[in-house]
């Protein structure tokens, strides 16, 4: 079983280097995947209320036989559940149908500046933590611009902000303020899914030298930018492959190779994407 190296968050909790991804997975496809990459050595699972499996994810959990304190778990507020109560109970709905007594990270999906309440949502999920239903507080596709005003409204930064990031979209400036402010970087859509990532003759080329898979050189190249990528996959041989990727290092140059194209959103805009 491979042993995956963690991050220290800003509330000293630990966030495994690399997790798995269940969009867009259902129940079923969930359940059986989730405790075979338990089985494999993965320990943190990303679901969300709107991925719609939150219960395939919670029986994977149960069924793979390893203990809940090592697995870390994270699920995501909706956008219409935006707001201080809603927040509450929106949370209170995912912990049911995920069969947990806690959530180890709780993210708000997207922050939805037209809205407006993604900091009283921030409020109640600090509410959450010390309760101790939620150990780590976190968000999902914030600018440094909402990261700025949860810290001036709250005092509280969160702990991951979860962001589009792949070779295509390498987030120099955002990860550079992350960085300065103890913030962890997650990394969904890490292999460019939709993409031709995987067909980059650069990245094929690194891949040869190392004797790996260009999948393997994308998620290596996450892992040496400090950030954690969380890869979708329910095939055996590539949640093996996609876990394997720290008994290799990429030099400067290669790490320079891997996202030297025209780079572009596979995804949606923070400022302006809305999901309810």
């Amino acid at each position: 079983m491979v042993s995956i190296p963690a991050h220290t968050l800003n509330d000293g909790r630990p966030l495994p280097a690399l997790g798995l991804g269940t969009w867009p997975m259902d129940d079923a496809e969930a359940e059986r995947t989730v405790a075979e990459a338990l089985g494999l050595g993965y320990r943190l699972v990303d679901t969300a209320t709107n991925y719609r499996n939150e219960r395939g994810v919670g029986r994977g959990l149960a069924a793979s036989g390893v203990p809940r304190e090592e697995i870390v778990v994270t699920t995501k507020l909706p956008g219409r559940h935006h707001g201080y109560e809603t927040t509450l109970a929106s949370f209170e709905e995912s912990r049911t149908r995920l069969g947990v007594d806690y959530v180890d990270l709780y993210l708000i999906h997207w922050p939805l500046p037209r809205v407006d309440k993604y900091v009283d949502s921030f409020k109640a999920m600090l509410k959450l933590r010390e309760d101790g239903l939620v150990r780590s507080v976190g968000v999902s596709n914030f600018t440094a611009e909402h990261l700025e005003r949860l810290e001036k409204e709250t005092g509280v930064l969160p702990a991951v902000n979860q962001i589009e990031l792949h070779p295509l979209l390498p987030q120099e400036e955002l990860r550079a303020f992350h960085t300065r402010k103890g913030i962890v970087t997650e990394s969904w859509s890490p292999l460019g899914r939709g993409s031709d990532v995987l067909d980059d003759p650069a990245v094929a080329a690194v891949a040869e030298a190392h004797g790996v898979t260009p999948g393997q050189v994308v998620l290596r190249w996450h892992a040496q930018l400090g950030a954690v990528p969380i890869p979708k996959s329910s095939d055996p041989g590539r949640l093996r492959a996609n876990l394997d990727v720290f008994g290799f290092e990429l030099d400067d140059e290669q790490m320079r190779a891997v996202a030297g194209r025209e780079h572009r959103r596979l995804g949606g805009d923070p400022e302006t994407h809305e999901e309810f």
